[in-house]
């Protein structure tokens, strides 16, 4: 997203350390099976977890080492824009919140064309006028694709997915440094929703960031 905020701490660069040593033996194995395959990274976690923090620490590494990366923001995907999603959210009484409300075949479409190695129209949010821009994007040298999003890991095809095991109690702080939304009434009630749907998903990935950000891998 256009205009976003990013909190990058030690914490951060020291897990994506370690999970760029995972995302290479991986790579190397599927490559071995799958020759020519493009590799993808979903990362997930509720909001204020530290998503993007660690997407572009990783892509920063993975990067030094040689490969090109394109990072995939899934909250573009929203299909109701950012000005009209608080009283649609409202409306439905909070009922629609989870991953029905992406627009998951753009979504799919675009991680199509990464695989192909073709251009693609992509949503790219401003933050600061809240309006939905169109970004085009050249997949053709693109090495590796990092998806980060509170569902990411629900993306099919995705080679290695990863869960940071924060919730928003836990990361209350980051929620008023980033302001990205109201912190009032309403935007709990997002947060309490956004959660129940997340804490399902856990059990899709198979590399957890714990709440002291060590990274844990299940084979």
């Amino acid at each position: 997203m256009l205009s976003d905020i990013l909190l990058i701490g030690d914490q951060h660069r020291k897990a994506a350390e370690a999970i760029a040593e995972r995302v290479f033996v991986d790579k190397e194995v599927m490559e071995e099976v799958h020759p020519g395959r493009k590799f993808i990274v979903a990362i997930s976690g509720e909001s204020g977890a530290g998503k993007s923090e660690l997407a572009h620490s990783l892509a920063l590494i993975l990067k030094k080492e040689g490969l090109r990366v394109k990072i995939l923001h899934t909250d573009n995907y929203y299909r109701v824009e950012p000005m009209k999603r608080r009283a649609d959210r409202e409306q439905r009484n909070f009922e629609a919140i989870g991953p029905e409300e992406y627009d998951r075949e753009w979504l799919n479409r675009n991680i199509e064309d990464f695989r192909k190695g073709r251009k693609a129209t992509m949503p790219c949010v401003d933050i600061i006028t809240e309006e939905v821009d169109m970004l085009i994007t050249d997949f053709a040298n693109i090495d590796l694709l990092i998806i980060d999003g509170l569902y990411a890991i629900a993306t099919e095809g995705i080679d290695l997915g990863i869960y940071i095991d924060l919730t928003y109690h836990e990361t209350k702080k980051n929620q008023l440094l980033r302001a990205k939304e109201s912190t009032d009434e309403h935007r709990w009630k997002v947060l309490e929703r956004e959660h129940q749907s997340a804490v399902k998903l856990k059990k899709l990935a198979n590399t957890f960031v714990s709440r002291d950000y060590k990274v844990l891998f299940r084979d």
